[in-house]
């Protein structure tokens, strides 16, 4: 079965030159012209690997990101224009494999493509764990689920998202403005506070005793860590 690529780019005469040029080297090629459009194609057809243009109607790029970097591990290659250095950094920050610059060759791009390919199949051998366990807490990644004692427990889309960032990141600690670009996106208008009332669901459900966590730590003047429990 060929490997699937889908390109996502707002400019209908770049996204189809792509989508031919990787047709005629055996790949099979959906498109979507913005970001909405991206993160439906995404769930419908789950690629093989993602051409993300930044720079899209709708959702941005960078959001785009965030959201399938929260439910999958599909290689994403960013495509940016060569002014947009902010936006390149987010993008890798949020969980972006690698770039390339507008304008690029094909050649350029289809080696970048082939490499982000062999690295997916060779991690392919030793893939992220479907599940994590936290004590009596079960993180469902696949599923976007919580349980305990494996009873389902009631999360919002978006603390379930924060927990999977700092779970990837454990023994990591952030402070409320990188957890805020990190999982609200860059482009996110709030307050810190909101990452304080997020934790705060958090720890409800996953500590034995939320007034003295021992997985969500708080680090005083700087953020929060997650710390996953030491085995036996």
């Amino acid at each position: 079965m060929p490997r699937t690529i889908l390109v996502v780019d707002d400019e209908k005469t770049l996204r189809e030159t792509l989508a031919d040029g990787l047709e005629s080297e055996g790949y099979s090629v959906v498109q979507a012209a913005d970001g909405r459009e991206a993160v439906d194609v995404f769930r419908r057809r789950r690629p093989d690997l993602i051409l993300l243009d930044l720079m899209l109607p709708e959702i941005s790029g960078t959001e785009v990101c965030r959201i399938i970097r929260a439910e999958s591990g599909v290689p994403i290659l960013m495509l940016t224009a060569k002014s947009a250095e902010v936006d390149k950094v987010v993008g890798l920050e949020l969980g972006a494999d690698d770039y390339v610059t507008k304008p690029f060759s094909f050649r350029e791009l289809l080696a970048r493509v082939r490499a982000l390919l062999r690295r997916s199949e060779a991690q392919a051998v030793n893939p992220e764990p479907e599940t994590v366990d936290l004590g009596q807490i079960r993180v469902d990644l696949a599923g976007r689920r919580l349980l305990r004692d494996g009873e389902v427990l009631q999360v919002k889309p978006k603390a379930f998202d924060l927990l999977v960032f700092l779970l990837r990141n454990a023994g990591h600690v952030f402070t409320r403005d990188q957890l805020l670009e990190h999982v609200w996106g860059y482009d996110y208008a709030g307050e810190t506070r909101t990452v304080d009332v997020h934790i705060h669901w958090l720890r409800s459900q996953i500590e034995a005793d939320p007034a003295s966590p021992k997985l969500l730590e708080t680090v005083r003047g700087v953020g929060y860590v997650l710390r996953r429990p030491e085995a036996g």
